[in-house]
């Protein structure tokens, strides 16, 4: 039986539904991701599974119980990591976890989790004197203090530089291999391409596409973009006519940037060179690239939403 089980959720604020129809299922043991612009509709999603929400129509199931109706022995089984969590600013690190802590049946030590999240040499230190990335590691902390059997993950490296990032995705792949189902939302396409076993993109309160990362890239690797800066020579002149009409690809041009988007890169490839060759030049700047989950991810959710990329989730 799938660990969790989404049925055709809805949730409306008035005249906005914020869910609409949403259905999807977790595994047991699967990290799963769901993406969507701000105001998609994943933080609701996510606080009805919490159990801090209600629904207003469909089914939902984590761990056999139902999150709206269940009690303190369901909250003793998950973890919950927010965008945002307010710590009394005057208690050390380890005193919250401790503090915390006594909330659960089953805990994981404290020394343990500081360890986990890279705050060992932090834990007498008091949580004002935190920076912005360290709190955020206070609050992973916090989440895994009760050992959870699924774990909900809201954005959880926000504020985080590249090496933090690294090492905060190395200890939800080690939950993963203990068996922790985790439920992640990010904005990170690299994050999620990398952590996701699976994948589900929200739009409206919609799921409009669902799979592992590469599903969702369909088949973007038979599509390979070719982008190089183009020469300083006439676009509507016959040699350049020819060669443009002679690729295998659909050609772009814009701001001095000739983009080639090809299933035939070799082919391609061989006849922009000789092309360049002949003209006595180089492709300058030449990148060839297959389109990337993020690309796929701006293509799914259309126009007017790509601001949410890179940024805090904030939506209903």
């Amino acid at each position: 039986m799938p660990v969790v089980t989404v049925t055709d959720l809805a949730k409306s604020y008035g005249t906005v539904k914020a869910v609409n129809g949403l259905s999807f299922t977790v595994e047991a043991g699967e990290v799963f991701a769901l993406l969507g612009p701000n105001g998609a509709g994943k933080s609701t999603v996510v606080e009805i599974l919490e159990g801090h929400r209600s629904r207003d129509a469909g089914e939902v199931g984590v761990l056999g119980s139902d999150p709206g109706s269940a009690g303190q022995e369901y909250r003793d089984r998950i973890g919950i990591v927010l965008q945002e969590a307010g710590i009394e600013r005057e208690i050390t690190v380890r005193e919250a976890l401790v503090h915390y802590g006594a909330c659960y049946s089953r805990r994981r030590p404290v020394d343990e989790v500081l360890h986990l999240v890279g705050l060992a040499e932090l834990g007498d230190r008091r949580t004002h004197q935190l920076s912005g990335g360290q709190k955020r590691r206070v609050d992973l902390a916090l989440g895994l203090i009760g050992d959870p059997e699924v774990l909900f993950l809201d954005e959880p490296t926000t504020g985080f530089d590249p090496s933090a990032r690294r090492q905060a995705w190395e200890m939800i792949e080690g939950l993963k291999a203990l068996g922790t189902t985790i439920l992640l939302t990010s904005h990170y396409m690299d994050e999620v391409q990398v952590l996701a076993d699976r994948v589900a993109v929200v739009v409206d309160g919609r799921i409009v596409s669902e799979g592992t990362p590469d599903e969702l890239r369909g088949n973007a690797d038979s599509e390979t973009l070719i982008r190089f800066r183009f020469p300083e020579v006439d676009p509507g002149s016959g040699p350049v006519v020819e060669m443009l009409g002679g690729l295998a690809g659909r050609t772009s041009l814009r701001n001095g940037v000739l983009e080639v988007c090809t299933e035939q890169p070799t082919t391609d490839l061989n006849l922009l060179t000789q092309w360049a060759i002949g003209q006595g030049g180089v492709l300058e700047g030449l990148e060839v690239t297959t389109p990337t989950l993020e690309d796929v991810y701006l293509e799914l959710i259309g126009d007017g939403h790509g601001d949410g990329v890179g940024a805090g989730d904030g939506d209903v």
